[in-house]
């Protein structure tokens, strides 16, 4: 059901309103049906906020904003506050679960891009931010090819820990954590037989790898590695991903976060335009709870934080929406929050 008909205005501060319910919600309490997350529990919280921030909707959470971000710096891993601390530990733990002093308490890398991002989206200075000790446990990350694991005991890895890496050192202004070479060869080797990215060489194209890699390229100022032909033959590949709303891999069925994770793809490469955006719009529309608030992964399923973030994002992408602030792609998160910390950069290189 598309809920944007006649008065479209009134209609919108209505899905803002519906959905900025359900996020300042979901920093509160969460079903016991999500209890699985409670060890990424700064996940969920970057959701809720990089959310309401796309709504234009921060001012809900304004009263508990310093208490957020003293909770978030809670979640910092220091060389003083833990008895295990060691190399490649810190950054930022994903909730306070396993608590401090245990073995295997750590920093994790999609935790520390979330807590950063976060800090910048509540207009946070990063001044307690420990930029030293998270770069230089990043390089305790990396491997030989270029990759990074998500944390220092583990050793899966793959795109998404490279986007993780290279956000982190956008964010804190400093590459030297990453070995460029390298990490470019393994974003490149990753290009596959169907001309979409995969979460490693040799594995299969996949829509949130295809991002991955882009979003790592661009940060770094190296989408120039794509020729004409790949850029083609990539762009073709995420076009098809349309169905209504978008699929993550070819036969499989259109998801709501695939709208952010392909649409940012081609925002990218600067060929959004070629999708049939009403088309997305609609299909996000349609999982959404009219009672509760919230997006569901597709229609008649129970909403959930993160589709609700990334179907929120995905629609952000439109440059002709007037009703949600627009997203820095790369970055995936808001134009505005972009622009706070293009001026912490400008000040950091002042002082």
């Amino acid at each position: 059901m598309d809920v944007i008909t006649n008065d479209r205005n009134n209609d919108h501060q209505v899905f803002i309103r519906r959905n900025a319910k359900y996020l300042r919600r979901c920093l509160q309490v969460l079903p016991s049906s999500h209890s699985s997350l409670d060890i990424s529990r700064l996940t969920i919280a970057f959701f809720a906020i990089s959310g309401l921030d796309l709504l234009n909707s921060l001012d809900v959470i304004e009263d508990d904003r310093q208490s957020i971000i003293d909770w978030i710096y809670s979640l910092q891993i220091l060389t003083t506050n833990s008895k295990h601390i060691g190399t490649g530990r810190h950054g930022f733990r994903g909730s306070p679960t396993n608590g401090r002093d245990h073995p295997y308490d750590c920093g994790n890398v999609a935790m520390t891009y979330c807590a950063l991002s976060s800090l910048v989206i509540l207009g946070d200075d990063l001044k307690r931010v420990d930029k030293e000790a998270i770069i230089n446990g990043l390089k305790d990350h990396r491997l030989s090819d270029g990759s990074f694991v998500p944390v220092v005991f583990e050793k899966e890895n793959d795109m998404r820990f490279v986007y993780c890496c290279a956000t982190i050192s956008y964010i804190l202004n400093d590459w030297s954590a990453i070995d460029r070479q390298k990490t470019v060869s393994f974003i490149m080797n990753s290009f596959t037989y169907d001309c979409g990215f995969g979460q490693c060489p040799g594995l299969e194209s996949h829509g949130g790898s295809t991002y991955c890699a882009l979003a790592s390229l661009s940060l770094m100022d190296e989408l120039s590695q794509l020729s004409a032909k790949q850029l083609s033959s990539l762009t073709r590949w995420c076009l098809f991903r349309q169905a209504n709303g978008f699929q993550g891999r070819p036969n499989k069925d259109p998801d709501t976060c695939y709208s952010f994770w392909v649409g940012a793809a081609l925002k990218l490469i600067d060929a959004y335009h070629l999708i049939n955006i009403k088309q997305n719009e609609n299909f996000i529309l349609d999982t959404q709870d009219l009672v509760t608030g919230g997006l569901a992964k597709y229609p008649d399923n129970t909403p959930d934080p993160m589709h609700t973030y990334l179907g929120l994002s995905g629609m952000a992408l439109n440059p002709t929406n007037n009703y949600l602030l627009s997203v820095y792609a790369a970055l995936n998160i808001s134009d505005r929050a972009v622009q706070h910390l293009n001026k912490l950069h400008s000040d950091w290189k002042n002082s």
